[in-house]
């Protein structure tokens, strides 16, 4: 089921898993640290931080993975809100996102940042921990399939944020919507 959501506002239940999808630099850690608890968002970044002492370490990056999935998983068993805060532009990391999440019963949300490369090279370049031009290349191309096959992928609710809309849109949690399927009655 696809919900389509105001422009000047996102709308989910509070059982969601809300999986950020796009390339360096185009704002989802920041967006994420504006919107929600900072226990709230689990990312692979910290993963690698937490399991190697290194956020930048690509060498880990199957190992932060497992680590972020356990996170998820744990706080999705005890019905807390999630957001999972990685580049997530590989069909097969959404597909691993989104199974955890039905298995647990939870919606899941697919805000993917739609901004120009352009954008994404100017903040990459002012970060302290830069990302290789030609990795950001690379994860733009990606995108560019993420945006042609995102509404295929089973996701209960997808919004598109491009450079202004992520500015100025209003997150609002909603009551909790039960994803279990409902009995026959006898």
């Amino acid at each position: 089921m696809l919900r389509l959501l105001t422009l000047n506002e996102i709308l989910i239940p509070r059982n969601t898993l809300i999986v950020l999808c796009g390339p360096a630099g185009c704002g989802k850690s920041t967006w994420a640290a504006n919107h929600f608890l900072p226990t709230q968002v689990v990312s692979s970044d910290e993963c690698r931080a937490i399991i190697f002492d290194d956020p930048a370490d690509q060498s880990v990056t199957q190992h932060a993975f497992d680590l972020m999935y356990f996170i998820i998983e744990k706080r999705l068993r005890l019905g807390r809100l999630t957001v999972a805060d990685a580049t997530n532009l590989k069909r097969k990391h959404r597909a691993t996102l989104t199974r955890i999440a039905k298995r647990f019963h939870f919606n899941t949300a697919a805000i993917v940042f739609d901004v120009p490369i352009e954008t994404c090279l100017t903040r990459n370049a002012a970060r302290n921990r830069k990302v290789p031009e030609e990795a950001l290349m690379s994860q733009y191309a990606l995108l560019e399939r993420t945006l042609q096959t995102i509404e295929t992928e089973g996701f209960d609710y997808i919004r598109l944020l491009d450079g202004v809309t992520q500015s100025n849109v209003k997150l609002r949690i909603g009551r909790y919507f039960s994803r279990r399927l409902q009995r026959p009655a006898p």
